[in-house]
């Protein structure tokens, strides 16, 4: 089996160094901005979410002596939020995927990898003391909207069970 050969990291021209370095930091801006978005995202629907989860709540006397289809709606709303935000998570994540492959690329051409050495050793390496790799937040962070369906579920069976 063999290995294949390193990638020049070089440009193939002199003059071309600037302009892969520019199009490097563009790229690099542009996913931090991509990340930034996805966390306004997520402050957005967790105020949302909250608030929803919190009225129905405390309004829970008033939800059980309305008719059933009111606690439905309600419950049907909070999870169609989550389903919004589960679907927007994942679409942040694929458009830094693709991103991140292209600064990779990039990297290819410049003397440093400094994203894709970054994420090899974050992989590779485990935490000492602590776990065994490292965990994305990504996958965490699309757990938080499937906990809010299943609490609006429950909250709605227990509007209509009181």
């Amino acid at each position: 089996m063999t290995t294949p050969p390193e990638p020049d990291r070089q440009p193939d021209t002199l003059d071309q160094q600037p302009e892969i370095l520019e199009l490097y930091k563009l790229a690099v801006e542009m996913a931090d901005r991509v990340s930034a978005r996805r966390g306004t995202a997520n402050a957005f629907f967790l105020s949302v979410q909250s608030t929803l989860v919190t009225l129905v709540a405390f309004g829970s006397p008033s939800l059980s002596r309305s008719p059933w289809w009111v606690p439905l709606a309600v419950a049907l709303a909070g999870i169609t939020l989550s389903g919004a935000w589960w679907m927007q998570l994942r679409s942040y994540r694929d458009l830094n995927s693709a991103k991140f492959q292209v600064i990779h690329r990039l990297e290819d051409h410049l003397a440093a990898r400094l994203m894709a050495d970054e994420w090899d050793i974050l992989k590779r390496d485990p935490f000492p003391g602590r776990r065994a790799r490292y965990a994305e937040l990504g996958t965490s962070e699309r757990i938080v909207p499937l906990v809010f369906a299943v609490a609006h579920l429950i909250l709605f069976g227990g509007t209509l069970s009181v």
